[in-house]
């Protein structure tokens, strides 16, 4: 598991260097986001939903059955929604309502 972050798209914000809990992210230079051993990524996810302008993906690779898929979130008020781009298939979105997500 790994994530992918597009420097070109991260604006130098911090937020994701302060929510990975194996401080894997660092920021450049230029304070571009980057992992410099991604292969060492946890796969927790913490910094895909910090990144408010979606530089950050986790790639979904075939060991875990996505095949190359990459995933994001984007937020809407309490609906939290996991955007999944597959090579194959194209865009799934899959909705989280924040209010009800420990109901069960």
């Amino acid at each position: 598991m790994s994530i992918l972050i597009d420097k070109n798209k991260c604006v130098g914000c911090g937020r994701c260097t302060l929510v990975c809990p194996g401080s894997l992210i660092k920021l450049d230079i230029n304070r571009r986001a980057y992992i410099k051993y991604p292969k060492d990524c946890w796969g927790c996810t913490s910094c895909i939903k910090e990144c408010k302008v979606y530089a950050i993906n986790f790639f979904l690779g075939a060991d875990i059955g996505g095949m190359g898929s990459r995933v994001h979130t984007e937020e809407n008020g309490d609906i939290l929604k996991w955007v999944i781009e597959s090579p194959e298939s194209g865009i799934s979105v899959i909705n989280i309502d924040r209010k009800e997500s420990n109901k069960y």
